[in-house]
């Protein structure tokens, strides 16, 4: 063999040595993500807890057994996600359920009848607030003429973290008549929301049907460093329908089939989007910002999807601003009006 042959074979080996060595990292880099997951699935999701942590050792030394064992070889890859597959497998069989000792906010389930024209919403929600914490009154039944439908408003909620938002869809009956849509993590007594515990199974999924004097009151005058935004939303009466149709059915489904939330896959965004972007004219591609929502706002203005009377984004979102219109509105019965008066895509 000459020299030149030599070297190119030495030059081959050396690269397939070097990506072997790059994809033998890589598949380890994703057994230990896994497997990472898996720990934290049964230390947080193991229904007993004194079992918590015992099988969540037991995992970790199963695996580091198997790593000792077979080095960094395919076999060892191949043992420890057969692990972590066992857990996936007992993790989906995890059941979410509409019986439980819920927080008295989300102690009730919306539902809604149609007969004809006349739509009933039972378990509508509009709280009596004395602080966010504290508040009475909740519940009761609401009527309303399908054929008053006319619009839908989207509530832009932030509260300084980065890339996160909450929004809440808002539909218009006119005379002042508004029913809000608010997809939220259902709580247990005790629990408050924690965005990792959100990618595990420990909160139901809920679609809170409120009063806008509820669920919007609650963020600008009871909870602090929220601030709320208000957009028309620039889509025909039909279209809305649809999306109203979308609400509701899945909303009444929920009682039948409980979800669970998930902060990736199952919230306050990712529940519908799929749904509601069928129903819209003009379809566009999925966007990163639909799954960190902090900027959703301005993606919606991008797509045209906002009434913008032609102001740029920026002056847009500042006329959008509601908390203090909020706060001086407080519990007036004319509060969707008064948050309303004088923002960009609202007659007065």
């Amino acid at each position: 063999m000459s020299s030149a042959a030599v070297t190119t074979h030495k030059s081959r080996s050396w690269a397939d040595r070097f990506l072997r060595g790059v994809l033998r990292g890589f598949l380890w880099l994703v057994v230990a993500l896994f497997a990472l997951w898996a720990f934290a699935a049964l230390y947080i999701d193991v229904r007993i807890p004194p079992a918590r942590l015992p099988l969540a050792i037991l995992f970790a030394v199963a695996i580091i057994a198997i790593v000792w064992r077979y080095r960094l070889h395919m076999r060892g890859a191949i043992l420890c996600l057969l692990c972590v597959c066992v857990v996936l497998i007992w993790w989906l069989n995890l059941k979410p359920t509409n019986q439980a000792d819920w927080q008295e906010d989300v102690s009730r389930r919306s539902s809604t009848e149609v007969h004809g024209d006349q739509l009933t919403i039972h378990n509508f929600r509009n709280c009596d607030y004395v602080s966010e914490f504290v508040y009475s009154n909740c519940w009761s039944d609401k009527t309303l003429k399908l054929s008053y439908l006319r619009g839908m408003d989207l509530f832009f909620t932030t509260w300084g973290a980065p890339g996160i938002g909450h929004p809440i869809v808002s539909f218009d009956f006119g005379n002042g008549q508004h029913v809000a849509f608010s997809i939220e993590a259902r709580y247990r007594k005790g629990q408050d929301y924690s965005a990792f515990l959100g990618f595990f199974r420990q909160y139901e999924l809920i679609f809170v049907v409120a009063d806008e004097r509820d669920v919007i009151r609650l963020r600008t005058n009871f909870r602090k460093d929220e601030e709320v935004f208000l957009y028309r939303i620039n889509l025909d009466a039909a279209v809305t329908r649809r999306i109203f149709d979308t609400y509701t059915h899945y909303l009444n489904a929920l009682n039948d089939n409980p979800e669970w939330y998930n902060a990736l896959t199952k919230n306050c965004t990712t529940t519908v989007d799929g749904q509601i972007m069928k129903e819209i004219p003009n379809q566009q591609a999925w966007n990163y910002q639909l799954l960190l929502n902090g900027t959703l706002d301005h993606l919606l203005y991008n797509r045209g999807r906002l009434v913008t009377d032609g102001l740029p984004f920026a002056e847009l979102k500042q006329r959008a601003h509601i908390n203090v219109a909020a706060k001086a509105a407080d519990g007036s019965p004319d509060y969707s009006s008064l948050i309303r008066a004088g923002r960009p895509g609202f007659t007065n």
